[in-house]
């Protein structure tokens, strides 16, 4: 056995089980990582220089394939049920064993690196990978220490993953031959059979989202966060699709991160030291940030040439139509260095409404901003997913569902903690549609959602009057800058009247069946602000 790279010397993969490897690869550049990705074959170079590979059988997550080990410490503290699913310490134990005893006579590549920008909460993570492009995924996407770190650097964490590892699904005590496990005591991340790289960001990312609001009462969020010259923070949650990347890149607002977040008392931080985006249908045009940061130094997955060069066809899906892009955070211009920024001022819910019911922009008392964040309402539209033909109300509790470990309503107590008695503003923007639903209006105009979104930030709604929405209960204003009074209102862009507020009432009546579940432990504030379904709409 050879080691090449950095290492703290009293790291040893045998203690961890891992005997007997061929050569281990400490910490190795991400230009070595390069190389010996394209010199087993693993990739290609594209006409960038971004390196392009394949994440094999599994192109996205597989969340019914996710588990919780469920002991003394997590039996009463995991929401089990729906995405936490518990597994046995014995049948962690058992594909511990086996995990590990895979990477005999095999090369292995660890990664030293850490989550939490904010040095009060970092958390270190040692990434141990069958592949070195999963390894410069690592790279890319966690924080990365100095040069010097490495010779003293200890784990708080141990991610294991081997895409060639199958396990023997039931006799194993799992669902099928892929696995991605959390076990909270041992403080160890087992990924098995699959190559989606996004298992192993998402894992500790679930880590973060049981440790920081459970031990150090800091809300964890599902959002990107940029702050402007004075020092003013904002927040952006939203699921796939409702712009969460596009609207937070603001050249004159400098970026703290992309997609996971803490927010302490005084503070907002980034998790991750990259972003992983998607890139279906990509332009220049669309999104420039992204777009520029597809360089040398960047993955680029499940993706499709142009036949005959080396040039990405954005529009393929082909493989997936979750094509992604994985670049160190650098790699945009307008980084804030630190990923540290203070406390926000706005926060801004996205959502992609395809009924056309809600308003463009609307403010938010702090019963309904937890009663939103609680539903975390998008939609999706014909064409997403198969069987998809109309609209669909899609909810994501606190706009990341399958990432919260803890029951929902304690992250909603903490937003709702950091919201009373100061002076947030909180926000519901519509990315959706207006004058109509999907098929029948229009989709939202872009200028005019960046308008709002800079009248919001610059206080120049602060003083207009609001009316206030018959159903949802929240704030409109009757005017913004650079946007047509007519269009702030929803009703009003509707031909018929009569149809909006039937529809308004479809969509309420949708929220109150979802919001069931939590209405056991929510608080009356939460509850109230449920919208009402008019009678005889």
């Amino acid at each position: 056995m050879s080691v090449v790279g950095p290492k703290n010397p009293n790291a040893s993969l045998e203690s961890l089980g891992i005997k007997n490897t061929k050569t281990q690869y400490w910490n190795l550049s991400a230009e070595e990582l390069i190389n010996e990705t394209v010199n087993r074959g693993q990739g290609v170079l594209s006409d960038t220089g971004a390196l392009a590979i394949d994440t094999g059988e599994f192109t996205g997550r597989s969340p019914k394939d996710k588990f919780i080990v469920k002991d003394e410490n997590t039996k009463d503290s995991v929401d089990w049920g729906g995405f936490n699913n518990p597994v046995t310490p014995e049948t962690f134990d058992n594909l511990y064993a086996q995990l590990v005893a895979y990477f005999e006579g095999r090369d292995v590549f660890v990664r030293d690196c850490y989550a939490c920008a904010e040095d009060k909460y970092r958390l270190n993570v040692r990434v141990i990978n069958e592949q070195p492009s999963s390894n410069l995924f690592a790279y890319n996407m966690f924080l990365r220490p100095e040069a010097s770190e490495l010779e003293t650097i200890q784990p708080d964490w141990l991610v294991i993953q081997a895409p060639g590892f199958k396990c023997a699904g039931e006799i194993d005590g799992v669902r099928q031959h892929n696995f991605a496990i959390l076990n909270f005591t041992k403080k160890i991340a087992i990924i098995g059979g699959s190559g989606y790289t996004g298992e192993i960001k998402k894992g500790i990312f679930t880590v973060l989202n049981y440790v920081l609001p459970h031990e150090k009462n800091v809300l964890s969020m599902h959002c990107s966060a940029n702050q402007g010259k004075d020092g003013d923070v904002a927040l952006f949650f939203g699921l796939s699709g409702t712009g969460k990347t596009t609207l937070s890149a603001d050249p004159n607002r400098p970026l703290i991160g992309d997609d996971e977040h803490g927010w302490t008392e005084n503070s907002v931080f980034n998790f991750e030291g990259g972003c992983y985006a998607k890139v279906i249908d990509l332009s220049a045009e669309k999104e420039p940030d992204i777009y520029k940061a597809i360089r040398h130094g960047a993955i680029l997955e499940n993706i499709n040439f142009i036949p005959g060069t080396k040039t990405v066809d954005f529009t393929n899906k082909d493989k997936t139509e979750n094509t992604r892009v994985s670049y160190p955070i650098d790699y945009i211009d307008n980084a804030l260095p630190k990923s540290v920024g203070g406390a926000p001022k706005n926060v801004f819910f996205l959502t992609y409404d395809a009924f056309g019911v809600l308003p463009p922009l609307s403010k938010l008392t702090v019963g309904q901003a937890m009663y939103f964040f609680l539903s975390g309402f998008t939609s999706k539209v014909a064409g997403t997913e198969a069987g998809v033909t109309e609209p669909q109300t899609t909810f994501s509790t606190c706009f990341g569902a399958p990432f919260l470990p803890l029951h929902p309503t304690k992250y909603a107590s903490l937003l709702g903690d950091k919201l009373r008695d100061s002076n947030i503003n909180v926000w519901l923007l519509n990315t959706g549609y207006t004058g109509g639903a999907y098929g029948v209006g229009k989709r939202m105009s872009l200028p005019h959602t960046r308008a709002l979104i800079t009248a919001a930030l610059t206080g120049q709604l602060d003083a207009v009057k609001y009316e206030t929405h018959p159903v949802f209960g929240v704030s409109m204003p009757t005017t913004a800058p650079g946007v047509p009074d007519e269009v702030l209102n929803p009703r009003n862009t509707w031909a018929s009247k009569e149809e909006y507020d039937a529809k308004a009432n479809e969509l309420a009546a949708a929220f109150n069946k979802n919001f069931e579940k939590f209405a056991a432990k929510a608080e009356p504030e939460i509850l109230n602000a449920a919208p009402k379904v008019i009678q005889n709409a």
